[in-house]
């Protein structure tokens, strides 16, 4: 494996052509995520890997780890699962929020089964569906110590028979002798960490991982209420994995900052496997990353001092660090990455005159494993989320009624495709003695993945986003399936249809609404429908921001909820509201073009026109102003 054939030139558009002229398997990648890291132990054993702080306010405090020494977790951990049962095609449920802990235990999952990481914000029952689909019978979680709540929910999993095994986490650095934990008959209990340490870590004791073999079960938004479990297949890791390696801007000293939870693939994959590839150590946030407002008053901070040069995070972040003072030297941060919700221009300009550093953005989706488009920083392509990345390919279609496809012409707006060596191998929706059951539930076409976002892709090959045909809602990054909210709702007694839909916000992209009918004799409020609906979504962040009553709910010509007719109003009242204070606004309009919403503001003289572009580009919408002189 040469040099030459690993890290071909990739820092322009005109890259991509030159790079698929060498076939993927020429390349010479690993062939599972174990050899990623036993290659990066091997070529760099002394350099630091991992610097996990225990949380932002103690950022000063990291515990740090080589890879030679990230290699031995691994392989202690994985082999406390060997023995614990666990083979090739068994789940490892893991449950908890970033630490020391929790990163060598994905790796080891991933090598002694298959990593199923679970975001224990969701409800109860939602956990609980998701293991029996996924079938782990393991679960790995966060103690007493680490997360309080998330303990609860592992300790009624074992009680309830949902695990033979739960091994715990402890914060990082802990010091001192834990807690006990509670003993329940036929689970093995105790903590990971102590259970392993005297286990050999020279290697592993059962078959390693094949490129072919399931890696990790991602879960997903989906369209049942229970999000879907999307299966990735180590090939698709490993090339993803490289793709976002192969960034030029990226070198052996690049330092990455990590904040997001490796319940989610960008972690796992931009933060986690990619740096693998060059060695580069990655400095993880606290166990509530971003989410944390001491990490976001000591940024730069950290930045200096850790000699960050990248990191990834959604737009809401970056819409905040454009509104810290930047207290310290920030040199080192060559660029920004940011992706999973709509992309406001304000923010990418605030925050590049705030700070000096480019935003690259890019597009991807779980299906797809994590990555399939990127922008370029010294080829902006205004409006456009860059292009796609090697060995991947796009088209944009249109679905018949009968489910069949026709590929559509360049500029033409359509459903957007991918195909390539990312493309998930399907949802995993059972479990039986002879692996997973998987269906690509209509998603995959002959090789083809259907995003279920609209798009159009111009004569270069650059790929604007211009809706989406699926219903998800995206808050902050975080998927939102409309039906947790319609089924909340749906249970009140005096209501008669629901439709909820991603509303544009300033600050997260989008947030959640509902549009009802009730009983022709129902008494009922908004106000009271809106408690009643934050009472019963299972997870805070999906509780719908509003609920309004109509007379009727809009649907189609053949009688289907059409949904962009309400994402249009929605998009109305947000935009009254927010130019509510700007003199000479005489009208605000949105409709539905071309698959997308567009909103019209037209206003009397042009005094007011600054002021309304200057709102109206904190949004991720399409947007016109017509002047009347």
């Amino acid at each position: 494996m040469t040099t030459d054939l690993l890290w071909p030139r990739y820092a322009a558009p005109t890259d991509v052509t030159a790079i698929e002229a060498v076939p993927l398997r020429d390349r010479g990648l690993p062939e599972s995520t174990y050899a990623l890291l036993t290659r990066a132990a091997r070529m760099w054993p002394d350099r630091l890997a991992l610097t996990v702080l225990p949380d932002a306010a103690r950022w000063r405090e990291p515990l740090q780890r080589s890879f030679s020494e990230l290699l031995d977790d691994v392989h202690r951990y994985a082999n406390l699962l060997h023995r614990l049962g666990v083979r090739r095609h068994d789940p490892v449920a893991l449950m908890a929020p970033n630490c020391a802990e929790l990163i060598p235990a994905t790796l080891a999952a991933q090598l002694a089964g298959i990593a199923a990481p679970i975001n224990a914000a969701q409800s109860q029952q939602h956990i609980a569906e998701l293991l029996r689909r996924s079938g782990a019978r393991v679960l790995v979680a966060a103690g007493p110590e680490l997360a309080a709540d998330t303990w609860e929910v592992a300790h009624e999993i074992a009680v309830s028979g949902g695990a033979d095994a739960v091994l715990v986490l402890r914060p990082t650095g802990a010091a001192g002798v834990p807690a006990d934990l509670p003993e329940v008959d036929g689970v093995r209990i105790g903590y990971f960490g102590a259970l392993s340490a005297d286990i050999d870590s020279s290697g592993f004791a059962g078959d390693p991982p094949r490129g072919f073999d399931m890696a990790a079960l991602f879960h997903t938004g989906g369209t049942t209420g229970v999000p879907k479990l999307a299966a990735h297949t180590h090939d698709n890791e490993v090339a993803n994995a490289w793709m976002l390696a192969a960034n030029s801007l990226w070198d052996q000293d690049s330092v990455v900052l990590a904040a997001l939870p490796l319940f989610h693939v960008n972690a796992l994959m931009v933060t986690l496997l990619a740096p693998l590839f060059k060695g580069q150590g990655v400095v993880w946030a606290g166990p509530l990353g971003y989410r944390d407002p001491v990490l976001l008053s000591e940024f730069w901070k950290i930045v200096e001092h850790y000699r960050i040069a990248s990191m990834s995070a959604v737009p809401t972040v970056y819409a905040a660090l454009a509104e810290r003072p930047v207290d310290a030297d920030i040199s080192s941060l060559r660029f920004a990455m940011v992706g999973a919700s709509p992309l406001p221009t304000a923010v990418v300009e605030k925050f590049r005159e705030h700070t000096s550093v480019p935003l690259l953005e890019g597009y991807g989706l779980t299906e797809a494993t994590c990555a399939s488009v990127r922008s370029f920083t010294d080829a902006p392509r205004p409006g456009a989320v860059g292009l796609r990345m090697p060995y991947q390919q796009v088209k944009v279609v249109r679905v018949r009624e009968d489910g069949s496809w026709e590929d559509l012409p360049t500029g033409t707006t359509g459903v957007l495709a991918i195909s390539g060596p990312t493309v998930f191998a399907g949802y995993a929706v059972a479990h039986d003695e002879h692996g997973h059951v998987l269906d690509g539930m209509g998603k995959l076409v002959d090789g083809w993945l259907d995003t279920g976002d609209l798009a159009r892709v111009d004569s270069d090959g650059f790929i604007y986003l211009v809706g989406r045909a699926k219903d998800v809602i995206i808050r902050g990054g975080h998927n939102i399936d409309p039906a947790v909210i319609e089924d909340a709702l749906l249970a009140h007694p005096q209501v008669t249809a629901v439709s909820a839909v991603g509303r544009p916000d300033a600050h997260a992209g989008e947030v959640p609404v509902a549009y009802v009918t009730v009983a022709a004799d129902a008494g009922i409020t908004e106000e009271e429908l809106h408690a009643w609906a934050g009472e019963r979504v299972p997870e805070r962040a999906a509780a719908p921001r509003t609920v309004t009553i109509l007379h009727a709910l809009p649907v189609t010509a053949v009688g289907k909820p059409y949904k962009l007719a309400l994402r249009a109003d929605a998009t109305r009242r947000e935009l009254e509201q927010a130019l509510a204070t700007i003199a000479g606004v005489d009208s605000i309009h949105a409709s539905v073009a071309d698959g997308s919403i567009l909103a019209t503001v037209e206003i009397d003289g042009s005094a007011g026109e600054p002021a309304v572009k200057a709102i109206l580009d904190r949004y991720a919408i399409n947007w016109k102003v017509m002047v009347r002189k």
